[in-house]
């Protein structure tokens, strides 16, 4: 769930501090504690965390290859193949790639999952028609992951982001969390007229074909950015 490309963040002593404590956290949660995952991200989502992910799912067709970049515990693989979706993943945390794993084969699908880092992957040139990453984390931002991403995918092909989600329901709880997901920055604050500018500058000077669209669910929304290939 440390899912939001970097920026200087805003605020006083506190928000640094809890900025920085939630970066351990995080950091904690998706390697050794790899296990606790999806418990902590169904609490403090308040049960939406896979319902902003499975967003993307409408925007992937049935031909071609897709690869998932930081798949984590494998939720969105499985709904992809039971899709009859083409998918293979790939993510850091070898915690997070075994119980992918597992869930996979558990319900009948061979796993093509892969342990690295975006910024180097291991795939042939034009390997996929689509890229997809919900919530990454700062290595979205990387010009040499932009540059892997544009190699690997075929050409006109997209890679497509679910950057961020907003909390917008009145309630007490619902007004807590959405303050704490803008301090430990995994929202964007409302105050910022143009939040993805620099995420979208980059994609641009990529070589990418950038849209962005907000979708809209029950008490929530979610970003979804759209970046093309160019040639």
């Amino acid at each position: 769930m440390d899912k939001h490309p970097s920026d200087p963040i805003s605020g006083g002593l506190l928000a640094r501090f809890l900025y920085r404590l939630f970066r351990l956290f995080f950091y904690l949660l998706y390697y050794p504690l790899a296990w606790t995952y999806d418990y902590v991200a169904a609490i403090v989502s308040f049960g939406r965390w896979n319902d902003w992910i499975f967003t993307i799912l409408p925007h992937l067709e049935q031909e071609g290859r897709y690869l998932e970049l930081g798949h984590g515990p494998g939720h969105l693989q499985l709904a992809g193949r039971a899709r009859g979706l083409r998918m293979a993943g790939l993510d850091a945390s070898f915690n997070m790639g075994r119980i992918a794993y597992l869930r996979l084969q558990k319900n009948g699908f061979q796993p093509q999952l892969y342990n690295g880092y975006a910024q180097s992957l291991p795939f042939a040139p034009g390997s996929f028609q689509r890229v997809v990453a919900t919530f990454p984390t700062e290595y979205i931002a990387d010009s040499q992951t932009l540059a892997e991403i544009k190699r690997v995918l075929a050409s006109h092909g997209s890679l497509l982001i679910i950057p961020a989600a907003w909390i917008e329901g009145t309630s007490l709880p619902d007004r807590f969390l959405a303050r704490l997901f803008q301090i430990t920055r995994q929202a964007p604050d409302p105050a910022d007229p143009d939040p993805l500018q620099p995420l979208q500058t980059l994609l641009e000077e990529s070589g990418f074909l950038v849209q962005i669209s907000k979708i809209t669910l029950e008490s929530s929304s979610v970003l979804l950015i759209e970046a093309r290939k160019s040639g």
